[in-house]
């Protein structure tokens, strides 16, 4: 016999989000990050220099590197798809631009995956709300679609994946392919083609962007728990055994590719590593990362208590524990974490019929006075950076990034200012109407959360660029090389090098003696080393040139002595 389910929801609850609103909120939220900017530093710039490096044959697919070196994280998949866009793209695009064209596929993918996962998980028995006596509870299908509709808006809303969700690293490669196995286990008791494919394509690729790990976990506890807990109305295909069976069989064969490919390594942190980490940092990044989801998740646990086993919690919980325990012993915990986030918004979408009306008044409230906030800090600043009035906060941008012109750009100003309104009238509209709808929840921490992710995007670009991007920094490299040649590298970044090599079109070397070049660059931090390493009579040093956002950050221009 079924437990009590603690879902009290009627069919005037379950209306539809409509379709084309939210078809332009995705659009609203994707884009923006994704066009217009140059690559950032540390990862984003890394991770492109190496699809550069594939796409015009100076590296082998099968081993990508950058001057000899090899990728920080051992991964081929996303630099593969970078690579084959830049390669396809037509003259007119620009390279970076056209190695990001992918990459908006993953994150549509990510949201597309996430709203079938949730749907088919609140399909089943175990998650539907409480029969009333004499009728007018939410039909299955109904209450699923407004699941789904909440569990979108969950994922939109999470703090944490505004920025690394629009950046071309594996990160992303991982995200969509966590979300594809999500919705392969969710959705394979109730279709069989379809959702072994994608779970097939979510764990080979997740083998082949450096996770075959994580990909081992999800399947095997999706195994168990389609073995253990099938649904009644489940296709017979693939139900109790014989569903565990395909997972097992798809998960062996995506082991096989990452075998086969050689991406099974231990890429955790050592007991010890994980011993001496700055808890609090740890804590406070799971805070706010994975806000507003969190303590809506908190909540589902709770209040599905008696449910846990059951395929509808137990299957995002394993996802997010996963996520939660990887990022714990993980060298980048935000991008360990960052896989988390489809299951903790299935999750917090589990919540919401078992919401009363006061605590979601707390939540609108709440979410209404923080971005409103933010927007109109963003705003102001803006104003700040075009006029001078008021001349605090462009004072203060003129110390951080010393050197930087602001400018209009008309397109930008329009579209933030278009989005600025839509948010005034997402306001309006949810206080007046869809009071009962289930996801009204999650509509203005979802809107706000696009709104300051494209103010950001559009009204802070310039100068995001000017800070984050090398690009200034090759270029007062660059004016300094009055001469043609080739350019030796010692000491700097994978990121630093990609940024020469894009940026400035350097023919880069690694430094050697004898030296073949007539100039040299090198880290700051070297600068004792530089003499040691090659005979100082034979180079003159030209300048120290630092980035203009961060004067710890230099750069050593040597010439050659003839």
């Amino acid at each position: 016999m079924n437990r009590p389910t603690p879902a009290i929801v009627t069919q005037s609850a379950v209306r539809r989000l409509p379709r084309l609103a939210l078809l332009l909120f995705c659009v609203a939220y994707v884009l923006p990050g994704f066009i217009g900017r140059e690559p950032w530093k540390n990862a984003d710039i890394m991770a492109f220099g190496y699809m550069y490096e594939l796409a015009t044959g100076n590296a082998h697919w099968l081993t990508p590197d950058l001057l000899g070196q090899g990728p920080e994280f051992d991964a081929l998949l996303p630099y593969w798809l970078g690579a084959l866009a830049i390669r396809i793209a037509p003259a007119w695009m620009a390279i970076d631009f056209a190695a990001r064209l992918p990459f908006i596929g993953l994150l549509v993918l990510t949201l597309l995956a996430t709203w079938y996962g949730v749907y088919f998980l609140a399909r089943t028995p175990g998650a539907q709300p409480v029969p009333f006596a004499f009728g007018g509870e939410a039909h299955p299908r109904d209450y699923a679609r407004a699941m789904a509709d909440g569990g979108l808006l969950a994922l939109i809303a999470c703090l944490g994946l505004m920025q690394l969700s629009h950046e071309t690293t594996p990160a992303l490669a991982q995200l969509g392919c966590t979300a594809l196995t999500f919705y392969g286990l969710a959705a394979l008791p109730y279709r069989t083609t379809v959702p072994a494919l994608a779970l097939g394509a979510g764990l080979i690729g997740l083998g082949l962007s450096g996770a075959p790990a994580m990909a081992s976990l999800f399947a095997l506890g999706g195994a168990v728990l389609h073995f253990a807990d099938a649904p009644v109305d489940a296709a017979r295909e693939t139900r109790g055994s014989r569903g565990a069976a395909i997972i097992v069989a798809v998960a062996l064969a995506a082991g096989v590719v990452a075998a086969a490919f050689d991406m099974w390594e231990w890429r955790l942190a050592p007991g010890p590593f994980a011993a001496t980490r700055d808890w609090k940092s740890i804590g406070r990044l799971f805070a706010w990362f994975t806000w507003p989801a969190w303590p809506l998740a908190l909540w589902t646990i709770w209040r599905w208590r008696r449910q846990l086993g059951r395929r509808h919690v137990a299957l995002p919980l394993w996802f997010a524990v996963v996520g939660l325990l990887t990022s714990v012993l993980a060298v980048n915990p935000d991008r360990a974490l960052l896989l988390s986030l489809p299951a903790m918004a299935t999750l917090a979408a589990f919540a919401l019929p078992t919401f009363k009306r006061s605590v979601s008044a707390l939540i609108d409230w709440f979410t209404l006075l923080f971005f409103s906030g933010c927007a109109l800090v963003i705003w102001v600043i803006w104003i700040s950076l075009q006029t001078g009035v008021p001349p605090k906060p462009a004072q203060n941008v003129a110390k951080l990034a010393p050197g930087f012109v602001p400018s209009f750009g008309l397109l930008p100003f329009v579209v933030a200012l278009a989005a600025t309104l839509a948010w005034i009238a997402l306001v309006r509209w949810r206080t007046a109407r869809s009071r009962e709808a289930i996801w009204k929840s999650l509509v203005l921490p979802a809107g706000g959360a696009a709104l300051g992710w494209l103010l950001v995007m559009t009204l802070w670009l310039p100068v995001l660029d000017y800070a984050r991007s090398y690009a200034p920094l090759v270029q007062r490299v660059r004016a300094r090389i009055d001469a043609p040649g080739c350019v030796e590298v010692f000491g700097l970044t994978r990121a630093q090098v990609a940024a020469f090599r894009y940026h400035g079109g350097l023919d880069l070397r690694m430094a050697a003696a004898p030296s073949a070049c007539p100039w040299l660059i090198a880290a700051d931090e070297l600068k004792s080393a530089v003499p040691m390493a090659f005979a100082p009579a034979r180079w003159a040093l030209v300048a120290s040139i630092p980035r203009p956002t961060d004067t710890r950050e230099s750069v050593l221009l040597y010439r050659k002595i003839p």
